[in-house]
């Protein structure tokens, strides 16, 4: 047998490439958009990709299930579980609880495990010319590393009123009977920590049932009732995106089978986008951000939390322009991909030049910041989440979420000095530069943000 973890650090999500080397055969399960990562494994191990799956309809990435199956010719496997409002609306091959899909010498059993989303399922791996025992279990955003999935997004992200609850239901007994399969059976998740479809994902990449009966904690709750409490609270908040990706994963769309290549475009056709209102977003490290910048254009810095924060703050109507440089395209326009942001206009590698007038950014360290607590004239802001600031935060601090801060900037004085602040610096650079494009001048950055500030000794309020 022949098995390859693919993980995207950047949305902490995991796809699998299975093979059964004497027959040539592999599957691909949770695919990626950017799918010449399987193309290229397929080759390196002289296996064609005879089969793709998908473990449920997914929200915070978009699938490349579609994009693999136009380049090799593969049969799509999915789920018919969950009833008629969670079918996936293109053509595949209906999956149900018992189902086997055959892979050469390798057999996949399907378990439906709803909870996370009614449709949900994993798959049970024998490796039958090793043993007739199954060997590998997986799961998708049903258990992870110490977790499990989370039964509030359809609510949440997709605005489908009064499933949590039913789904947190629904998770209690998938959660049971998983608990009855052999513990040597090795758990491959859908996610590892970082990924907002859990609040306590662990950051080992596999378990196995038996380890995760001991640690993971809904194995620890007998009482329904106490286990669904438990589930639903202190979630964080699903960013704007995931709806998008629930419909872009269930209906027929445009296929995107290459990484595309975006134009450098020169002063005259940046500045003919920018005067006619094209969204800016500067990829560069906050630090150079700060020193001069477009004005109106938004620092999501280009690192592992690049789609996440762009999915977060843009919209999926509204095309951009990005600040980076070409070695950076590459790797910038796959995470874009993978959540089916394909608006990008073109780049630019610098902002000089431009015949614009640069703006700088008030950072102030953790001295300065001092001097504005607890004053009338201030109003201090902390971009984390809520359940970030509701662990602890500064004194007198209000709690506005980057990620719905232009929801409520009606929130924000432009009468008083601002100061905002997040974890470590990068949400703030964020918000900061938001801020400034919707006209607020008396804004300060404390960069520093909680990190230092605790690093330093300094009351919080818990």
């Amino acid at each position: 047998m022949f098995f390859q973890h693919i993980y995207d650090k950047s949305l902490a999500q995991a796809s699998y490439l299975i093979g059964c080397q004497a027959k040539g055969e592999a599957i691909v399960i949770d695919a990626k958009r950017d799918i010449d990562t399987y193309l290229q494994i397929a080759q390196e191990n002289n296996l064609t990709i005879t089969h793709i799956t998908e473990t449920h309809i997914h929200a915070d990435f978009l699938s490349g299930s579609r994009e693999l199956a136009e380049v090799t010719g593969a049969k799509i496997y999915l789920s018919d579980e969950g009833g008629e409002d969670w079918q996936y609306q293109f053509p595949h091959i209906g999956l149900t609880n018992g189902n086997i899909i055959k892979v050469g010498n390798l057999t996949l059993k399907v378990i439906h495990t709803p909870g996370h989303t009614p449709e949900s399922i994993s798959f049970l791996l024998t490796d039958h010319p090793a043993t007739d025992e199954p060997v590998m279990i997986f799961t998708g955003d049903f258990v992870f590393v110490g977790d499990i999935g989370r039964p509030d997004l359809l609510e949440k992200a997709a605005g489908i009123t009064g499933t949590q609850e039913k789904g947190a239901k629904e998770m209690f007994h998938s959660v049971q009977d998983f608990s009855k399969l052999p513990e040597f059976i090795q758990v491959w998740p859908g996610h590892g920590a970082g990924s907002a479809c859990g609040k306590a994902l662990g950051a080992v990449p596999s378990s196995t049932v038996g380890y995760e009966k001991i640690r993971n904690w809904a194995f620890q709750h007998k009482d329904e009732d106490g286990f669904i409490e438990y589930l639903l609270e202190g979630q964080p908040e699903p960013p704007k995106y995931f709806a998008m990706m629930k419909k872009l994963n269930k209906v027929e769309r445009p296929l995107l089978t290459e990484v595309p290549k975006h134009k450098k475009l020169s002063k005259g056709e940046f500045l003919k986008a920018y005067n006619n209102g094209v969204k800016i977003i500067d990829t560069r490290n906050k630090v150079d951000f700060t020193r001069g910048f477009i004005s109106n254009s938004i620092n999501i810095q280009g690192n592992n939390s690049f789609s996440t924060w762009m999915g977060w703050i843009v919209d999926y109507s509204e095309p951009f322009i990005l600040v980076a440089q070409e070695e950076e395209m590459e790797d910038l326009t796959r995470k874009l991909m993978r959540i089916g942001m394909d608006q990008t206009m073109g780049y630019i590698d610098q902002v000089e030049n431009l015949e614009l007038d640069l703006q700088t950014a008030d950072v102030i360290d953790i001295e300065e910041f001092k001097t504005y607590l607890n004053r009338e004239d201030v109003q201090v802001v902390d971009v984390r989440n809520k359940t970030e600031y509701e662990a602890a935060h500064i004194e007198n601090a209000e709690n506005i979420f980057v990620g719905t801060l232009e929801d409520h900037l009606y929130k924000i004085s432009r009468d008083k000095q601002v100061v905002i602040h997040c974890q470590s610096g990068d949400r703030a650079a964020i918000a900061y530069s938001l801020l400034r494009k919707r006209g607020f001048k008396n804004v300060k950055n404390y960069s520093g943000g909680m990190k230092e500030w605790l690093e330093n000794n300094n009351t919080v309020i818990q």
